[in-house]
């Protein structure tokens, strides 16, 4: 199959938490007017993203919950599961380490890095902190291939460009610094500041 659009990615991942959370419901099956009802979009929408990892409805009965959940597992999982490392544990990457942990089990956070001494060697949510001198061996004894980036923005490229020379493939910045990273590597970009912004902009006058 070939790489899908990186929305259909985000929709596929939403459409598997909400289907998760549906497995305690009575029904076995979901229609595609009631899976986009759930998440705000169209029922063509959910249509055109589950032909594209080519799964069908079952007629007059819908999607089959179970199966649909797994299907998008195979896709969007790795088989041998990923590991992930915090970069930077102040109070926001702290919680992101607490909240993800154990939340998926084919992507691992397994290790964390800071430059304050008061936090490296220490463990928190069951994950050791390590000095960023050590990232390297450690990436490389963990096999980690993803980084979340929690650093001050002044630092964020530093930090980056460090963790691609270390090996990691993909990051996840969560710092305001905007990241510019060579076509090898995949980069996701989150600004809370800009999301919240976009929502105080829609209500302002209502």
């Amino acid at each position: 199959m070939e790489k899908l659009p990186g929305k259909t990615v985000e929709r596929l991942s939403e459409y598997r938490r909400i289907l998760l959370a549906y497995l305690d419901a009575v029904d076995d099956y979901i229609f595609s007017h009631d899976l986009a009802a759930l998440l705000h979009i169209t029922a063509v929408q959910v249509r055109r993203d589950l032909m594209l990892i080519g799964y069908t409805s079952v007629l007059k009965k819908g999607y089959d919950v179970k199966k649909l959940v797994r299907t998008i597992g195979v896709i969007i999982d790795s088989e041998e599961g990923q590991n992930v490392a915090i970069v930077g544990l102040g109070n926001f990457g702290r919680a992101i380490t607490g909240y993800f942990k154990g939340k998926r089990s084919k992507l691992n956070i397994v290790a964390a890095f800071d430059n304050d001494p008061k936090k490296v060697s220490r463990t928190f949510y069951d994950v050791t902190c390590y000095a960023m001198e050590e990232m390297e061996q450690v990436v490389r004894e963990k096999s980690i291939s993803i980084v979340i980036i929690t650093v001050p923005p002044v630092v964020a490229r530093v930090v980056a460009l460090k963790s691609i020379d270390c090996g990691i493939k993909g990051i996840l910045n969560f710092t305001t610094m905007s990241l510019n990273m060579p076509p090898n590597v995949y980069l996701e970009e989150y600004d809370m500041v800009t999301s919240l912004e976009k929502v105080a902009y829609f209500i302002k006058e209502t």
